[in-house]
């Protein structure tokens, strides 16, 4: 007897929750009796982004459990931050102030209005066309040219990672398959798993397997990269029964959002060393270091969106 959306979510929901607990727990003792330094700051690295599955987990229960309209306010208040994260380390000049109010009170709501409301096509140009070219003129009026090109393209390229390609996670949720029905949100599970699963298990099998860090992220390993892209291959395979792939399929796409959201990384943490920082940090507490935590999603999601569409469009 096959399960119902709701049951398959809450099924899904009860074991990533059980895993969760488990890996903490062992997490935690570890650390604890860990003597080596490198890998005892790869411990704490770990158990670091653990405790932030539990409030991923619990706000995602929540906009599942009311609907794809609180799904969207979730990750464009996501965005908000994200871009308020990449702003905070770019220079600004009193000019940018009105670029900057309608980059956050209108194009953030525009984006997400368009995917509520089934504008696909608009939705994925808005931003990259529209915005690539209206944010120069707005910038342009105000007739300071003291480092233009580089303050237009801080502006749009925040929008681009903050913005456009993390709106496309939610967007997930609303492509279809034949034989697929209204199964959309389980795909976004899907797809959440699989990225937060192979990230987790990068670090920790750099953590626990050590060897030559790599120069873009000391804090993995060859080997540990290796461990989580793999270990993201079996999940997909494990999983394909959420999905409207056959097993093979689930499992290359599960691979390839695993490549897509280590690249993210490694670009973002590229982009913040050119910065002059360790982390997207706004020194405000309660949003702190957003970015640092959309990083993978913000490559993997757009990848993963158009490669599907693509493929149920043949």
């Amino acid at each position: 007897m096959q399960l119902t959306l709701n049951e398959t979510f809450l099924a899904v929901l009860a074991g990533l929750v059980a895993l969760s607990a488990a890996v903490t727990g062992v997490g935690a003792y570890l650390e604890a009796h860990t003597q080596d330094g490198v890998r005892q700051h790869r411990l704490a690295l770990v158990n670091s982004r653990l405790r932030a599955s539990w409030t991923i987990v619990a706000v995602f229960s929540v906009a599942f459990a009311l609907g794809t309209g609180a799904l969207l306010v979730v990750f464009a208040v996501a965005s908000f931050f994200a871009l308020r994260n990449f702003v905070s380390l770019t220079p600004i000049r009193p000019a940018d102030h009105w670029a900057l109010v309608l980059a956050f009170y209108a194009v953030i709501p525009m984006q997400y209005i368009l995917i509520g409301v089934r504008e696909t096509g608009l939705f994925t140009v808005f931003i990259p066309v529209y915005l690539f070219l209206l944010l120069p003129v707005v910038m342009a009026l105000k007739q300071d040219n003291e480092r233009y090109l580089e303050r237009i393209a801080k502006v749009q390229w925040g929008l681009m990672i903050s913005v456009y390609c993390v709106s496309h996670a939610p967007a997930i949720v609303q492509l279809s398959a034949p034989g697929y029905g209204e199964r959309g949100p389980l795909l976004l599970v899907y797809f959440l798993l699989v990225l937060f699963l192979s990230d987790l298990l990068q670090v920790i099998a750099s953590a626990m397997l050590g060897g030559t860090p790599l120069k873009s992220d000391p804090q993995r390993t060859w080997a540990g990269l290796m461990v989580g892209v793999a270990g993201a291959g079996l999940l997909g395979t494990a999983l394909w029964w959420m999905t409207p792939f056959r097993w093979w399929q689930s499992t290359l796409m599960s691979i390839i959002v695993a490549g897509a959201g280590f690249t993210g990384t490694v670009v973002l943490m590229s982009v913040k060393k050119s910065l002059g920082a360790r982390d997207w940090d706004t020194g405000v507490a309660p949003v702190r270091a957003v970015l640092d935590r959309l990083d993978a999603l913000a490559f993997a999601a757009p990848v993963f969106f158009h490669l599907t569409a693509w493929l149920y469009s043949r």
